[in-house]
């Protein structure tokens, strides 16, 4: 009788290395999920759907460091800026202008610029210079 009372199968089950399991696997794709996408850059991509390909150029504004004011190379002054600009986005679906302003240059001139493309509904891109190393 003694014998039956020694031998009983105990049913539990250790859980506490699955734990361990569970959270280092949870530690392994918190991590991981944010190193897929750190810097995501958001693109306008073209459609592929359609027939037609639209080749875009951009309208380019410059304004050097005297102050004088360009667009596409054409020279223009500040006061008839806005209206030469509204002139060639006539009739464009996207418009979109590419600002280069000299560094020696004050900001309110490139907020200037800013304002008309605004007023435009133009979408305007700042023109930089990659520093060398």
């Amino acid at each position: 009788m003694d014998l039956s009372r020694r031998r009983k199968v105990s049913s539990h089950v250790e859980t506490s290395s699955m734990n361990d399991i569970m959270f280092f696997l949870m530690l392994f794709f918190l991590i991981v999920s944010t190193m897929v996408n750190p810097n995501v850059i958001k693109l306008m991509l073209p459609n592929a759907r359609s027939g037609k390909q639209a080749v875009k150029q951009p309208i380019t504004i410059s304004v050097d460091g005297q102050g004088q004011y360009f667009l596409d190379r054409t020279p223009v002054t500040a006061a008839t800026l806005e209206t030469a600009l509204a002139q060639r986005v006539a009739g464009l679906e996207q418009p979109t202008a590419v600002l280069r302003v000299d560094a020696s240059l004050n900001v309110q001139k490139l907020v200037d610029i800013l304002e008309i493309g605004n007023r435009l509904k133009i979408k305007m891109v700042m023109a930089t210079q990659a520093q060398q190393k």
